[in-house]
């Protein structure tokens, strides 16, 4: 695949982990709607259904989530909310969904925007954060990156007290440590998820997501929606075949954060 398709890279790093237990509470950060269903619905939907409760964070509104050059972005980005909420539901998703509403593709690497995450999983408090790989060679999309560098400097602001300590005496919101940070579209994955028994609610969540058949999923039809889902499926299968899955999605884990 090539380093600007959605989801899910190829893997040839050694020593991988595999199957990281279900948690209680699991934060998937996403810059686009669309985005955590395509890096980690798998994971997260096997995850739902082992009672761990899944919430979304999507830092952007979608507004450029369009080849169409009149579109009506406010509309669209309503649609994309929607699509969103509905995309979390058929993973089984019960938590929170949240837009933070940066301007699709202006998304900046700044201190607004990694007190917004920082406050999200103080008060959210999730074992476990998925998010962009941020050092994802080759990666054009802005979003993507920012969105990784946002995240993972949230990581440390939520952990240590004296980050937002007046946020912490005035709301009560307290710092907390997440015990692991799975990045997806990972440079080096080091880690794999066992997703062969969820590769069609994967699909299902990512058909939620109506407004980018044609821009993001190359369908117009019924016909280009079989082909994406069989690009889908061939994609989940090479990556699960050198660790004897028949489907997998991979990540670079980092733990003792």
């Amino acid at each position: 695949m090539s380093a600007n398709d959605p989801g899910q890279p190829s893997s040839t790093a050694p020593g991988h982990t595999n199957n990281h237990p279900a948690p209680s509470i699991a934060l998937a950060i996403g810059a686009h709607p669309d985005d955590v269903e395509f890096g980690c619905g798998g994971t997260l939907a096997k995850w739902a259904a082992s009672g761990t409760e899944v919430h979304h964070l999507v830092c952007t509104d979608g507004s450029k989530g369009t080849w169409n050059p009149d579109a009506d972005t406010a509309a669209l980005v309503r649609q994309r909310q929607e699509e969103q909420r509905a995309a979390a539901a058929a993973l089984g998703a019960t938590g929170t969904v949240t837009f933070l509403g940066h301007v699709d593709g202006d998304l900046v690497h700044s201190r607004e925007v990694v007190d917004a995450i920082t406050l999200a999983i103080r008060r959210i408090k999730p074992e476990v954060v998925l998010s962009h790989d941020p050092w994802k060679r080759y990666r054009l999309h802005p979003d993507h990156r920012n969105t990784g560098l946002n995240v993972c400097d949230a990581i440390v602001a939520a952990r240590d007290p004296h980050f937002l300590r007046h946020h912490m005496r005035d709301h009560g919101v307290t710092h907390h440590r997440p015990s692991a940070l799975m990045l997806w579209e990972a440079d080096e994955p080091n880690h794999v998820e066992d997703v062969g028994a969820w590769v069609d609610v994967k699909l299902a969540a990512l058909e939620r997501h109506a407004s980018q058949f044609e821009s993001t999923m190359r369908a117009t039809d019924e016909a280009g929606l079989e082909t994406f889902r069989e690009r889908m499926r061939t994609r989940m299968a090479e990556l699960g075949t050198p660790h004897g899955l028949a489907a997998a999605e991979i990540f670079h884990l980092l733990t003792r954060l």
